[in-house]
């Protein structure tokens, strides 16, 4: 049930343009607290600026994208063109080895018939005469040596004519099977260098154009992130605008609202589980803000020192002193103040711990707050006209039923 308050209390401040995630960011980061309309319209026109911009190198690096896409293509049919160059090439080797290893078998061949020849040319020798068919007939032994010397004749002569005809015959066609594979592969290999050229080239260009892009795509990168904080900034400067001027016109209403309670009743508000400070940080947030008191430091709308202070700034310029910083502790508005701590009823409260004041007992309607300072008094920077004080915690109208510890 608790929980739920809260989250219609955080529901009301959204309805009122207030964005919860105020309770998270840090609004110190933002100067000053209530941003003029001028600041606002410099971080309108600084953004867009950087939009501009980042349109700008999007549209460069899309283009330089579409250029490294053409070469890439280019690359790519390069490099299909090499693949086959280099198929071809291989094909080419192939065959000019089986012609040489043809070539080769076939000069064997041939010297091989040369030595079968000139064995024949031996053993007609030895045989005597000339190979006339006279001198056979006249130096036979009888029938018998007569045929046996024609059969060995005529043996020779076939030899030679049908072993020299085919072996000569196949030598030169293999000396014109390897000279035409020799050829094909030397007209292969230059082929297949000036496409190696073509494609070093193509894959030169690629690679330059892939630096050109990866250089412009870190600038979009680049201009992106800051388009990115202009956005935030721009947008950080709104909502405090709105937190101030909601704060400021809550202030002007509670002048003028009769029948306010001194203190209003429990609503059973809730808001942080656990706390962010300890008893010596509570100490010297205090010591801080009577300082700032003594020192008569004067009151001004949406400030936190250390010149001058509204309520919400002393509370959050004290805290900061004391130690807290962003993330654990940003500057919010008094409203968000009360959110963002731990609900301390009033006869609990010890010295550091916030006082808020509604001018109907509703959350989005608190218009000050300040740090109790014990025995009932309080720190606070209480308006243009009074400015910081010390005071008592009742002499405010409005008083919500439990303080706040950081």
């Amino acid at each position: 049930m608790q929980f739920k308050k809260v989250r219609r209390a955080t529901t009301a401040l959204l309805i009122l343009g207030i964005s919860t995630t105020a309770i998270g960011v840090d609004f110190a980061a933002a100067k000053p607290p209530k941003p003029s309309k001028k600041e606002i319209k410099a971080a309108k026109a600084e953004e867009a600026a950087k939009a501009e911009a980042a349109t700008k190198a999007v549209a460069k690096l899309n283009s330089a994208t579409k250029t490294l896409n053409q070469l890439a293509a280019i690359a790519n049919t390069a490099q299909a063109a090499y693949n086959v160059a280099l198929n071809e090439l291989a094909i080419a080797r192939s065959k000019a080895n089986v012609a040489a290893k043809y070539a080769r078998k076939t000069q064997r061949e041939v010297s091989k018939a040369n030595g079968v020849i000139g064995m024949m040319a031996a053993n007609a020798y030895k045989l005597g005469g000339d190979f006339t068919s006279i001198n056979v007939l006249l130096s036979a032994n009888g029938p018998q040596d007569l045929i046996d010397q024609l059969t060995t004749l005529d043996k020779i002569g076939n030899t030679n004519t049908v072993a020299l005809g085919r072996f000569e015959a196949a030598e030169e066609i293999a000396k014109d099977a390897k000279a035409e594979a020799d050829r094909t592969k030397a007209v292969q290999e230059i082929a297949t260098e000036k496409v190696a050229d073509a494609k070093e080239i193509a894959d030169g260009a690629k690679a330059e154009q892939q630096k050109e892009v990866d250089k412009l795509r870190a600038v979009q990168n680049k201009l992106a992130a800051e388009l990115a904080k202009a956005k935030n900034f721009r947008v950080t400067l709104e909502q405090q605008r709105q937190l101030a001027l909601l704060e400021e016109a809550s202030a002007a209403t509670a002048t003028k609202v009769p029948n306010q309670f001194k203190i209003w009743p429990n609503k059973g508000l809730t808001g942080r589980t656990t706390i962010r400070s300890d008893e010596a940080m509570r100490s010297k947030a205090v010591a801080y803000a009577k300082k700032q008191v003594l020192a008569k430091k004067p009151y001004v709308w949406g400030a936190e020192g250390p010149n001058s202070f509204d309520c919400s700034g002393l509370v959050y310029a004290a805290y900061k002193a004391a130690g807290l910083g962003w993330p654990t502790w940003g500057r919010l508005n008094a409203a968000l103040y009360l959110v963002a701590t731990q609900r301390v009823p009033l006869n609990q409260l010890l010295p550091g711990d916030l006082l808020f004041y509604s001018y109907d007992g509703s959350v989005q309607n608190i218009h000050h707050m300040s740090i109790y300072a014990g025995d009932g008094m309080m720190w606070e920077a209480h308006s243009t006209l009074g400015g910081l004080k010390f005071s008592s915690m009742y002499s405010v109208k409005g008083l919500m039923p439990s303080g706040g510890r950081v």
